[in-house]
């Protein structure tokens, strides 16, 4: 099933490109969420600390965070700020569909390169299974996307991301990591997306045991990166959360809390 991206900032994104570079068209959210992290962030390139949009200090979630939406799935993942214990967070229903909500960034992980938030479930997914593609669907991810180092890459992979460009007018983002609630994958574990090694899966939960209860996560970005990918990362350009379950068909809420940046901490 195709799902296309539209770059025009005050609707959902419609984009047209490749799955995992051969030149088919996507079928799948995981590259276009680095996609568009990478649209989103051409526009917001200077040098700053990070301040991701808090949903606890948001009136309406375009106050930073835009839509991330696939016209060719009929069933979308529903967004909406609610308020729980006196604070705003996003509450995000997936019954069959897919969509998200992502945020520009151009940072340097090495300066804050810890990532905290919190979110709740109410349940996972009898038939995710992050080993596989017809399982590749949770209630809650977050998606980090780093920049394209073209040095880095062979003649092949950037003749192909040089043809996407030309043909589609759009440049592919780098590698991505992928915070996953798991429905299967052992808490700790890291493991290659199965659409794309470009993107490593990291379960962070794992099961329906803390299902119902906010969990907080703190993460060091740099840390994962080098054990997903083998060396530093580049800068981070976007940050998205999606609840989807296009591929199980099954349902589950979720609740995102604020996402933040921070320097680590000195022993």
């Amino acid at each position: 099933m195709n799902k296309a991206l539209s770059l025009n900032p005050s609707v959902s994104y419609k984009h047209t490109t490749t799955r995992d570079y051969p030149m088919r068209t996507s079928s799948h959210p995981t590259i276009w969420l680095l996609l568009a992290a990478l649209a989103l962030a051409s526009s917001h390139l200077s040098a700053q600390e990070p301040v991701l949009p808090a949903f606890s200090e948001m009136a309406s979630l375009a106050d930073g965070w835009e839509p991330l939406e696939f016209p060719n799935i009929k069933q979308i993942s529903h967004y909406e700020l609610v308020s729980e214990n006196g604070s705003n967070v996003v509450k995000a229903d997936a019954s069959g569909g897919a969509s998200g909500l992502i945020t520009r960034l151009n940072i340097k992980p090495e300066s804050s390169p810890i990532l905290t938030w919190r979110w709740k479930v109410s349940n996972v997914f009898e038939k995710g299974d992050a080993r596989k593609k017809s399982g590749d669907d949770y209630p809650a991810r977050i998606y980090i996307a780093f920049e394209f180092e073209p040095e880095k890459a062979g003649f092949f992979e950037r003749a192909k991301r040089k043809t996407v460009e030309v043909l589609f007018g759009e440049e592919l983002p780098g590698n991505a990591l992928n915070y996953i609630w798991a429905n299967t994958l052992p808490e700790g574990e890291f493991i290659a997306n199965p659409y794309t090694d470009k993107t490593v899966m990291i379960a962070v939960n794992s099961g329906s045991g803390n299902a119902g209860e906010w969990v907080t996560i703190e993460r060091d970005i740099v840390a994962d990166y080098r054990q997903a990918f083998g060396e530093n990362p580049p800068p981070i350009r976007g940050i998205a959360i999606m609840s989807d379950s296009d591929n199980t068909g099954e349902q589950a809420s979720a609740w995102y809390g604020d996402i933040s940046l921070s320097k680590a901490k000195k022993d």
